[in-house]
């Protein structure tokens, strides 16, 4: 499933970098620290690896 916003995109790289050790986990605040908790790793790069070029900076809350 791809990300649907820049942000939700970030997001999941940010918590995918914490989730390899490559970031602490203490410095992932808000939806990052979520998905950190709340996905897997192979989730997490579903969401990462989405080409953001035509995504909203934010998504709709529909």
């Amino acid at each position: 499933m791809p990300a649907r916003s820049k942000a939700q995109q970030r997001a999941a790289g940010a918590a995918l970098s914490a989730k390899r050790g490559e970031t602490k986990v203490g410095d992932l605040q808000g939806a990052s620290k979520d998905m950190y908790h709340s996905m897997t790793e192979e989730e997490l790069e579903d969401f990462a690896k989405t080409d953001h070029d035509d995504l909203p900076d934010r998504a709709d809350d529909d």
